[in-house]
């Protein structure tokens, strides 16, 4: 697939030293990304500042209170060059305040104000007219290792859908541009409709998309905080209907059976969006085992296994929906891309109407959108969802601890 921003400049220009408030690092090479770079520096002389920028727009009120509240933020950010900052507005803000997440704020928290600003911070200069129809996967400049293990900085999707600009956040919450491109003197502001979600560790996102077969299967093998700690990974998680097309094979295999197997299902190392992904390319599990990509008239194929649906961002990379459950003892199980429902994995295995191990596994307080490219009626997640409206609170990621962190937004209350 190719990637999808116009243009390729080759670098970024490194943000101001005084940025260094919002986190770390610049990505040394972004994945997959070009743009269309169209910042002029010879105009900068006649364009605002950011905070003039967000002081003179009556919808960005809230954020601009904010940022003021944060100390040394404005100034952070007012200094910095080459960024996108995707601004929420008043009503994101409202919106947000009336979610579950807001209600359990208690006290200011700094930190998970920072990280949550920084994520709607885009590390280069992306018009509106730079995003298109195929997703790409830009770095933003959430790089705190509390809340994100990806190399380079926690991404956002950024993708074109019916003329609109849309950006893809954690639990595939769905934040829209509503004003686009204020060029300011250090890049531009979108301004969107909703915040964007802090991708969360891989088990709280397994539970929130209702992939309680993988949630438990975790579990049962003693794998959550090991998945949850790892960094840079991608992982092909079963639906439940897979787990249940195998049903009849699951109650007698040991631990290390199922471990093996779920490792099968993760790529250590490698965070493979599906714009990454390649026709015939072999990719190697944890498990020592590759993992054939097979592409067909639009569909993406994982071994015997369709996406259903793609690109789950999680804290520490990107999580693919399939639907069916690879086995590393049958490896060379192709796909057939004319059947509506593809062969089990494990010879022999028998459908069962209930997932196994899923006893105890928690019912999901956030939901999950469906994202930019729907999966067709029944294919994707166990149960009806409906579209994550963002907002839900950053966690920590597994390698220091799954705390509730998101206190800060008391700020947003009392502004």
């Amino acid at each position: 697939m190719a990637c999808g921003l116009r243009g390729a400049p080759n670098n970024f220009s490194t943000p101001t030293s005084a940025f260094l408030l919002l986190s770390s690092p610049r990505p040394s090479s972004p994945a997959c990304l070009s743009l269309d770079y169209t910042q002029n520096s010879t105009m900068n002389s006649t364009m605002m500042s950011l905070t003039d920028l967000l002081g003179a727009t009556d919808s960005l009120s809230t954020l601009t209170s904010t940022v003021m509240g944060v100390p040394g933020l404005a100034e952070s950010l007012s200094s910095a060059s080459n960024i996108t900052i995707l601004a929420p507005s008043n009503d994101a803000f409202e919106k947000f305040l009336a979610t579950p997440a807001a209600a359990a704020v208690a006290a200011n928290d700094t930190a998970a104000i920072q990280a949550l600003l920084s994520y709607h911070v885009l590390n280069g200069t992306y018009p509106a007219s730079a995003v298109m129809e195929t997703p790409a996967f830009i770095p933003t400049m959430l790089n705190n290792s509390a809340f994100a293990n990806v190399t380079g900085g926690q991404v956002v999707e950024a993708v074109m859908q019916e003329d609109n600009v849309l950006f893809y956040s954690g639990l595939l919450s769905n934040s829209s541009v509503t004003t686009a491109d204020q060029n300011f003197t250090g890049g531009v502001v979108h301004v969107i409709d909703t915040i964007l979600t802090i991708p969360q560790n891989v088990s709280s996102t397994a539970v929130a998309a209702g992939l309680s077969g993988v949630a438990g299967a975790l579990t049962r093998a003693n794998l959550v905080d090991a998945v949850d700690s790892l960094e840079d990974v991608t992982i092909f998680a079963p639906n439940n209907a897979a787990f249940q097309a195998i049903g009849s094979a699951l109650p007698n295999m040991t631990t290390m059976q199922l471990a093996s197997i779920l490792q099968y299902h993760v790529v250590n190392g490698t965070v493979a969006y599906s714009s990454t992904l390649m026709d015939g390319s072999s990719i190697p599990s944890m498990s020592g085992q590759n993992l054939m990509i097979t592409m067909s008239d639009g569909d993406v194929f994982v071994n015997s296994a369709k996406v259903v649906m793609p690109d789950v961002l999680v804290a520490n990379g990107v999580v693919h929906v399939i639907d069916n459950v690879l086995n590393p003892n049958n490896t060379m199980a192709m796909p057939d891309p004319t059947a509506s429902m593809q062969t089990p994995a494990f010879p022999g295995a028998t459908s069962a109407s209930d997932v196994d191990f899923t006893s105890g596994i928690p019912t999901p307080t956030m939901s999950i959108g469906m994202g930019p490219t729907m999966a067709e009626e029944g294919d994707s997640m166990a149960s009806a969802t409906t579209p994550a409206e963002g907002g839900a609170r950053p966690m920590m990621t597994g390698a220091v601890g799954a705390a509730a962190l998101f206190a800060g937004a008391g700020v947003w209350m009392n502004a």
